[in-house]
């Protein structure tokens, strides 16, 4: 009985944990522009820089302003890492929320 205790209870801690990490990159995600979220969609969908940009109709430059503002505000370190977090936010691919 104590080890069911025991087993919910850090059930319970990681639980908390994952919806506090989820709460904290939710914040992130809204303090992009909509401008910085579309391309963040393309990005993570797999998109090139230059095939941004023709999307988009601007400089391919303009879009890695853009894409490093996105990585910076999200915090991510690499594109595979803020792959995770639009998976974790639940975006859908190419997604331009």
């Amino acid at each position: 009985m104590l080890d069911a205790i025991h087993q919910a209870l850090d059930r319970d801690r990681v639980m908390r944990q994952q919806q506090s990490e989820l709460g904290e990159l939710r914040k992130r995600y809204e303090l992009l522009t909509i401008r910085e979220r579309e391309v963040m969609g393309w990005v993570v969908s797999g998109m090139l820089n230059k095939q941004i940009a023709s999307e988009l109709g601007t400089s391919e430059i303009t879009v890695k302003v853009h894409r490093g503002h996105v990585m910076r505000k999200m915090q991510a370190d690499s594109l595979a890492e803020l792959v995770r977090m639009a998976a974790k936010l639940e975006l859908p691919p190419g997604s331009r929320e």
